[in-house]
């Protein structure tokens, strides 16, 4: 029962603060696309991580982003304690979550991956249904 209230704080939380950043932080320094991946609670509600993924093509445009988004976080708290009724609002600490560029690093490597001159594939075998291993 206690997962599942987690889960569901999880995923409004996610949105709210989402939502927040958008709409209610003003910083001219977020100048890229970004978005909040995930929020993970602590079982007793007191702290939370926030993973913001920023899309950009710069590195000074990532950095310049994530850390405006991290100094708004008190502001975030704030908004979010108004607008969710619960207790206890945890103390948001926002992470940067680079696993959308890793995860294109490792397609653009596996993409660059050649079988060799021959038409034969991953396991060394043809592609060839002639039942006589394309011998």
């Amino acid at each position: 029962m206690k997962m599942v209230r987690e889960r569901r704080l999880a995923g409004e939380f996610r949105r709210q603060i989402y939502d927040i950043l958008t709409t209610r932080i003003k910083d001219p320094r977020v100048t890229e696309m970004f978005g909040v991946q995930s929020v993970e609670p602590d079982g007793e509600l007191k702290h939370a991580k926030v993973y913001i993924s920023v899309f950009t093509g710069t590195a000074e445009g990532k950095a310049a982003t994530f850390a405006a988004l991290k100094e708004a976080a008190p502001a975030v708290r704030k908004e979010l304690g108004a607008r969710m009724h619960i207790r206890a609002v945890p103390e948001l600490h926002f992470i940067l979550d680079e696993s959308y560029e890793y995860g294109a690093k490792i397609d653009k490597l596996l993409s660059g991956i050649t079988y060799g001159d021959n038409a034969d594939g991953p396991d060394g075998t043809s592609d060839d249904n002639s039942g006589n291993g394309g011998k």
